[in-house]
């Protein structure tokens, strides 16, 4: 409250208290405590208009009880309104922080903590941050930062950390690569800024530990989805116990993502809550118990070491039992057997979709039987680096004929050209095929050796010599994706796929590029790493002379009788259409991939 000052002249008292507020100091830091109450600025609005203190003067020979009587008079008079100002450009250092943003009620909160989206009821035209850029402008541009730029921009100015605050407590997913010193410091600083945090994706450049998984689940209490993937020179030391007690306590989490799994040793994982669970490069696990009966999807990858000693027998037969709603299974292990897919069969999960086991080699065409009696509405199959034959994809063709869309059958040593040909044309849904390292040149799988050289192993391929020379036709009306990469030992392609937008050739070195014809006018790209020079032209070449003729096609009618295409005149052709044709015909343009 404005006081008397018995020492100023009376010439200095004729200025209000109003005006008293216009002298603009030197610029400094600006008090957080509003300047007519003294209560703190943050979500208050303050009830003194600035026109309440007194505009008496006194005289230094008033006495103490004269003056509490002109103050009780001057207080129990009705307050006039200060004149208004001249609107000025100038404003002072930190001005944004007298300006109240919607506050009509004490409880709303300025930072946006209680909205989903914290610049909802903020208008962008009203709250002005700083440089006279507006808070909605600032958000969006904030917004699209990364996590250490949005750091690097909270000390700019006060304005700028208000909205990165915001910001951050309104984060609902977080990507970060963790650097290798400090990582728990940084991981507890940046974590603590979003408590409304649903998804955290985590690059770790140094070692994980159960110290970083106590700190994300301390810091995310509402934690749905994490994945953490591993950089060279970074371990995964997390035990399998400290990764069960995580999921126990995370009784939000839905999906969990984990590499590096090498340390686990065994784990018990109980979760009424999880449906995606993704773990890489397990290895000797002694014990996996599965009791997550809302698993939908599945993905396990052992390492590739002769010496695993995972008992994936038990694993998969406990694992159907306790998780009857799985609909993907993705497991890849060179300990996969017969024996591995009938403990699978026998679990009859009826919502299986898709089904992928890879690296089984002791998988045969028994096994794909066993599938196909079991699982008839698969969608995707992968059996890639097993040994089933042409015998096999029969099986398949004669079972998901209306269901199977993706067939995946790479490294398999045991397929031929003919069995590729017979499954796109009994697959009319098929829309992605992989046949890579199938139809394989013996020559350049086997490796040079000494006449005085015991193979304890022979080389399967060196006894397939019908692998040599083989030419392979497709015609398919929806197949989109097609991969030959590593067919050494193909001859001859002749593709007529008018869906087909990518098409993987790498290593196909014996291709003849006479016996090359592509018939797909919707290829956008062609991977040709490893192949002859004079394959690559043709491939340029034919696509070029495609996109030509498609091009001329829209220039060309025919005749009123009906008898031939004739060329029209570019007078006939509207011009409007032409344009759109030809965006359309560079929309299309073909990517050839040599590197």
């Amino acid at each position: 409250m404005h006081r008397p000052q018995p020492h100023i002249s009376s010439s200095a008292t004729a200025y209000s208290a109003a005006e008293s507020f216009d002298f603009k100091p030197a610029k400094r830091r600006g008090s957080y405590n509003c300047g007519r109450c003294g209560l703190p600025k943050k979500g208050h609005v303050c009830q003194i208009n600035s026109g309440a203190s007194p505009t008496s003067t006194s005289t230094p020979t008033s006495s103490p009880v004269a003056n509490t009587i002109e103050n009780s008079y001057s207080a129990s008079r009705p307050l006039q309104p200060p004149p208004l100002r001249q609107s000025s450009n100038l404003r002072r250092a930190l001005s944004f922080d007298d300006i109240d943003i919607f506050c009509d009620s004490p409880e709303r909160d300025l930072d946006g903590y209680d909205s989903p989206h914290p610049d909802a009821y903020l208008d962008p035209d009203y709250e002005i941050v700083s440089g006279g850029l507006s808070a909605g402008c600032l958000w969006e541009v904030l917004r699209r930062l990364p996590p250490a730029s949005l750091l690097a921009a909270a000390g700019v100015c006060k304005g700028w950390r208000e909205t990165t605050n915001r910001l951050w407590r309104a984060a609902a997913e977080l990507k970060l690569m963790v650097p290798p010193r400090g990582q728990l410091r940084f991981m507890g600083l940046v974590l603590k800024k979003c408590p409304s945090l649903v998804r955290l994706c985590l690059k770790m450049e140094s070692d994980v530990d159960s110290t970083m998984l106590a700190c994300i689940a301390f810091s995310c209490p509402n934690l749905e989805s994490m994945e953490i993937s591993t950089l060279s020179g970074a371990v995964n030391r997390i035990t399998g116990d400290e990764l069960g007690r995580f999921v126990a306590d995370k009784r939000c989490l839905k999906s969990l993502k984990v590499e590096g799994c090498s340390n686990l040793g065994g784990f018990v994982l109980f979760s009424s809550s999880i449906s995606t669970l993704w773990l890489s490069d397990l290895y000797s696990l002694s014990k996996m118990v599965f009791n997550c009966p809302n698993l939908k999807e599945i993905s396990l990858e052992f390492s590739r070491q002769e010496n695993d000693t995972t008992d994936l027998t038990t694993m998969v037969d406990g694992m159907g039992r306790s998780c009857p709603k799985l609909q993907n299974i993705h497991i890849a292990s060179l300990r996969l057997s017969h024996a591995v897919v009938l403990s699978l069969t026998a679990a009859n999960l009826r919502g299986l979709r898709m089904l992928s086991l890879v690296l089984g080699s002791d998988i045969t065409d028994a096994s794909v039987a066993a599938i196909a009696s079991s699982y008839s509405r698969l969608e995707l199959l992968d059996l890639s680096g097993s040994s089933i034959s042409d015998s096999g994809i029969g099986m398949i063709c004669n079972v998901f004929p209306n269901t199977l869309s993706r067939l995946l059958l790479a490294l398999c040593p045991n397929i031929t050209s003919s069995g590729i040909q017979f499954a796109t044309a009994q697959l009319p849904l098929l829309e992605l095929m992989d046949c890579g390292m199938t139809i394989c040149d013996p020559d350049s799988q086997s490796p040079p050796c000494d006449q005085n050289c015991d193979s304890e192993v022979p080389n399967v391929l060196n006894n397939k010599l019908h692998h040599m020379y083989q030419k392979l036709i497709i015609k398919h009306s929806r197949l989109k994706k097609l991969s030959l990469w590593g067919c050494s030992g193909l001859d001859a392609l002749c593709l007529n796929c008018p869906e087909l937008n990518d098409l993987n050739l790498n290593s196909c070195k014996n291709l003849h590029p006479e016996r090359l014809l592509l018939e797909c006018p919707s290829l956008q790209n062609v991977h040709v790493s490893g192949c002859q020079e004079l394959l690559v032209g043709a491939i340029k070449g034919q696509v070029t002379d495609a996109m030509a003729s498609a091009e001329n096609r829209f220039q060309c009618k025919r005749s009123a009788d009906g008898s031939k295409r004739v060329c029209a005149p570019d007078c006939q052709s509207p011009k409007t259409s032409d344009g759109k044709k030809r965006r359309r015909v560079m929309e299309r343009q073909c990517n050839v991939l040599v590197g």
